[in-house]
């Protein structure tokens, strides 16, 4: 199984110490997130002080930036870090795009299908100079003149991953991209019956095969050098479990247990502003289904029975999880995985 981990993207002059420990531990990649920060300063910093690892956003929020701004960024850190940037995209929800990001809603997932297309026809008007002639509903590129056009680079462009929880936006990432980044909020039972079902007939659609396109998450951990340490990482799942169960758009992933009704009381706390209470509604058993559980010395036991067979790469945070031993990471990494690569 391929291994990444973070980078402290409060601070960007920390970002080179902590990419360069991280490449000599043996991960396979760096991941950045729009939580709290932009996600591709730190891939760029990371991309100078690196060599070897892949570099992913793990997600920028699409539909706040046009294709073109996505696609002038992910050209240049494909060319300047030797094609180990993957562009990680994600819709997020219709309250945070309208009243956060101060952007209009549509349905997501043909505006991501447009998105995922529009920047691949960029990307190709670049690589060959044929003429842009991308018109859709959501986006059109039909103007390119010599001025604009980057310098070449000699890699292909980035891979493109898209997050997804729900079956349209699983059909866009499996006919389109060339992987999917699944959330945290995502359970085995769930992966089985309704995240591998969709990716396998997008991919047959799609005339592609699995071992070329890549399955990300789908699941937290609880690890730690202790039972004290999984204990408290145990409670920050309980916390993240609560939080997106409360949100509509993830009962999907709630009624393949037969959860609805959680969802449905979590979402009335968090309209009476209960935020710190949410976590409390949150039993074990439920906490657990979304996790593999253990200390160092138990979890790749608890990572291949949960998600083994199915997902390809897991993120190690440096929250919670801390660094973790080289040889453990390692050991993580012998879990069998089906992706082998993306053509090239």
């Amino acid at each position: 199984m391929r291994v990444l981990t973070t980078v402290p993207q409060e601070d960007l002059r920390k970002v080179p110490a902590a990419a360069q420990a991280a490449e000599a531990q043996g991960y396979d990649g760096i991941i950045t997130m729009e939580n709290q920060h932009d996600p591709f300063l730190a891939c760029a910093v990371a991309g100078v002080a690196t060599e070897r690892v892949e570099l992913h956003t793990g997600v920028a929020i699409s539909f706040a930036r046009t294709p073109m701004a996505v696609a002038e960024v992910g050209w240049d850190l494909a060319g300047s870090t030797g094609g180990r940037f993957v562009v990680g995209l994600g819709s997020q929800v219709k309250g945070h795009n309208e009243r956060r990001f101060s952007v209009p809603w549509t349905p997501p997932a043909p505006r991501m299908r447009e998105y995922v297309q529009v920047l691949r026809a960029i990307w190709h008007c670049w690589k060959t100079g044929d003429k842009p002639a991308y018109e859709g509903e959501h986006y059109r590129f039909t103007l390119m003149t010599p001025n604009f056009i980057p310098q070449p680079i000699e890699t292909p462009p980035p891979a493109v991953m898209i997050a997804a929880v729900g079956p349209a936006m699983l059909k866009v990432a499996a006919e389109e991209c060339d992987g999917v980044k699944l959330h945290g909020f995502c359970t085995r039972k769930y992966l089985t019956d309704a995240i591998m079902p969709k990716i396998e007939a997008g991919l047959a659609k799609a005339g592609r095969s699995r071992a070329q396109y890549e399955i990300s998450g789908g699941g937290f951990l609880a690890s730690g050098p202790d039972d004290e340490s999984v204990a408290k990482r145990f409670e920050w799942v309980r916390q993240r479990v609560a939080f997106y169960g409360s949100t509509p758009a993830y009962y999907p992933v709630l009624a393949v247990h037969g959860l609805e009704e959680l969802g449905h009381k979590l979402h009335a706390m968090v309209r009476q502003g209960k935020w710190s209470e949410l976590a409390k509604e949150v039993p074990d058993d439920v906490a657990h289904l979304f996790a593999a559980v253990g200390r160092h010395d138990q979890i790749v036991g608890a990572i291949t029975e949960r998600f083994g067979g199915l997902v390809d790469n897991l993120t190690l945070g440096r929250e919670g999880t801390g660094a973790l031993p080289h040889d453990l990471v390692q050991d993580i990494r012998r879990i069998p995985h089906q992706y082998a690569g993306l053509p090239r």
